[in-house]
């Protein structure tokens, strides 16, 4: 049941609802609408469906004043409190209880069959957000310890902010600007010409070197001289054609 100062929340209101008194059950076979005197309620008003906690409490009250007729108060659904008729879903059983705890069987029923159907569907609405409640709070705590990441006294920390990163050194380069060429693909150099190479090879002539070096130099003179020993030749023999017709 409902403790007090608990808050209490309207679920479903509906301004026309008819009243019947019942006959006792003869059997434990579904109840029949059709065994009630429906064209002739006992009495009308208004329903009212409030819930505090997790009991639901259907009210009928009446249209004008307000005043409580009577009350079901409601704990699961479906349930002896509220039951559907076997025959229509407009009807249904009410089992109402007065302040003393004394309690009886009533039916309800609407004129649209939408208010049995918001009816209906109010009551299953409480009731599932009760049994969602009740396994949220049936779980167990969980056991696994918690990492504990607080600092205990006296421990201190250091942060470094501002300081720049170390950056990488460029690689040099040359005076003139053009970057080192990179190595050949087999990774080794080749060694540079040697200047003595030319030297070791010429093997002086056996007459000795002095004498081998200046028939070089004689050589190379003489061929350079050449034209000028035909120029010569050539005036030489010019004055010897004049020399041969001079008369004796």
């Amino acid at each position: 049941m409902a403790t007090e100062g608990e808050y209490e929340s309207v679920l479903c209101v509906k301004p026309d609802v008819n009243v019947y008194r019942i006959p006792p059950r003869a059997s434990n076979r579904g109840v029949r609408a059709a065994d009630w005197k429906l064209d002739a309620p006992d009495w009308t008003g208004r329903m009212r469906v409030t819930a505090r906690g997790k009991v639901a409490y259907v009210k009928l009250e009446d249209k004008i004043s307000g005043e409580l007729f009577a009350q079901a108060p409601v704990e699961e659904y479906p349930g002896i409190a509220v039951e559907t008729v076997s025959d229509s879903s407009r009807y249904f059983v009410l089992r109402i209880q007065d302040d003393s705890g004394r309690s009886a069987f009533i039916g309800i029923g609407f004129g649209d069959r939408g208010d049995s159907f918001d009816f209906n569907v109010a009551l299953q609405d409480h009731f599932k957000w009760v049994k969602q409640d009740d396994e949220i709070s049936k779980q167990a705590p969980d056991s696994t310890p918690k990492l504990d990441l607080g600092f205990k006294e006296g421990q201190t920390i250091t942060l470094n902010i501002g300081q720049s990163k170390k950056r990488d050194k460029s690689r040099p380069q040359s005076s003139g600007g053009f970057g080192l060429l990179p190595p050949p693909p087999g990774g080794k150099l080749a060694p540079p010409p040697s200047t003595r190479s030319t030297n070791h090879n010429i093997q002086p002539p056996a007459g000795g070197s002095d004498a081998g070096c200046l028939l070089d130099l004689d050589s190379s003179n003489s061929n350079s001289v050449a034209p000028s020993n035909t120029n010569a030749t050539a005036s030489s023999d010019l004055w010897g054609d004049f020399d041969s017709v001079s008369p004796k």
